[in-house]
């Protein structure tokens, strides 16, 4: 090869030595330290807690219908009345033989009276003195009897009136004017109530034993004995608006589904809550306790696993594989992984490698709680020396 070449060759290869690219920059911060507790969330529907389907208790002919579909109702309104003619002329023939009994009962006890006086004149026998007393044993027996008749008359001709027997809201009529009715048999219409209201709803076993362990512990109450905080989101909502407390757990879990069935107590003052109307709950779940807190986006899916990137004192980066928990004020609960004091990556991840050399911007993680987001209570700051050990 010409000499030429070989000096072109060797000033061509001969420059200055190209530079490292700068280190990536990233910011990183501490976790939020919050005392919060978990809430688990349900699937269930509202459900009248008084359901009454409405029988006479009298036959007869409907006389009149004295509500409109639908409307709303007071305990003891009268809802309909059956002729009540039949049951008035029973009244007046039990009052007829109350007085008859009186006046049997009268008669007798002057016999015994009269009786008894002779008897002492020996002029009458005994045996007919002990059969006018119990003449009057059984005429006072039978003005009991007569009175009892006349309460089951007035019984009869009160159920005449067909009342409503709780508030709530009425269903249609079943019948119409004119109509006869079975006294048991026939179904007029039905009243439910609507204030407060019960949402129902099952839940799995092994929230049962979750629950079962923490009453024991002490940790939580069991909701049988405990109003444990419910709070419900309808199908068009975006927030859990509606607020109530357990009421009930039932006795046994269903062998079928490994569920056990629930309800909850919830104020409907206006009536809105429908019965059957579906919802999404969330139960209290736990105690308070003290939680790590970092952005959703600090989080990365690894196959099966959660890690999040943290910068080491040598400002070198390496994942953390972390437990992950529910959200909270808008952010991640991180049950294990994580220290307080741990500088963790929340933006810049997608290029991040392990063992990377990066650039830290130090800044804070802001929580941002929702209006209807369960309750969280910060954590007392740590001293000074503490919170500056990650710069």
């Amino acid at each position: 090869m010409p000499a030429l070449a070989l000096v072109a060759l060797s000033a061509c290869g001969g420059g200055a030595p190209q530079q490292a690219p700068p280190p990536t920059q990233v910011q990183v911060a501490t976790p939020v330290v919050r005392e919060i507790r978990d809430w688990d969330e349900y699937v269930g529907r509202f459900e009248a807690i008084q359901d009454a389907e409405i029988r006479p208790r009298a036959s007869g002919t409907i006389q009149s219908v004295l509500f409109t579909d639908g409307q709303r109702v007071s305990q003891g309104q009268p809802l309909f009345i059956i002729d009540p003619r039949p049951y008035r002329a029973q009244l007046a023939n039990a009052r007829a033989q109350v007085q008859r009994a009186q006046a049997t009962l009268a008669n007798a006890r002057s016999v015994a009276n009269r009786s008894e006086s002779l008897l002492k004149a020996q002029a009458v026998s005994r045996e007919e003195f002990e059969q006018n007393q119990a003449n009057v044993r059984t005429a006072a027996a039978d003005l009991e009897a007569a009175r009892a008749q006349v309460e089951t008359a007035e019984l009869n001709l009160g159920f005449t009136t067909v009342r409503s027997p709780i508030s709530g809201r009425v269903s249609n009529r079943r019948i119409s004017k004119g109509n006869f009715v079975q006294d048991g048999q026939t179904i007029l219409t039905r009243v439910v109530s609507d204030n407060p209201i019960w949402f129902t709803f099952d839940g799995a076993e092994a929230f049962y034993l979750k629950y079962r362990r923490q009453d024991q512990s002490g940790e939580r109450g069991s909701s049988r004995d405990t109003g444990n905080p419910v709070e419900v989101q309808l199908a068009d909502e975006s927030g859990y608006n509606w607020r109530g407390r357990m009421d009930f757990v039932d006795n046994a879990i269903d062998p079928n589904s490994g569920t056990i069935r629930a309800h909850a107590v919830i104020q409907n003052p206006d009536g809105f809550l429908t019965p059957g109307m579906f919802g999404r709950a969330r139960l209290l779940g736990s105690g308070t306790y003290r939680a790590l807190l970092v952005p959703d986006a600090a989080i990365v899916t690894d196959q099966a696993r959660k890690i999040v990137y943290v910068v080491g004192q040598d400002g070198k980066v390496a994942p953390r594989p972390v437990v992950t928990g529910p959200p909270a004020d808008g952010l991640r609960v991180i049950r294990d992984g994580l220290t307080p004091k741990d500088r963790v990556v929340i933006s810049g991840l997608t290029t991040l490698q392990p063992g990377m050399p990066v650039q830290a911007k130090l800044t804070r993680i802001e929580a941002k709680p929702e209006g209807n987001a369960p309750a969280s209570r910060p954590v007392t700051a740590p001293p000074a020396a503490d919170a500056s050990q990650a710069n």
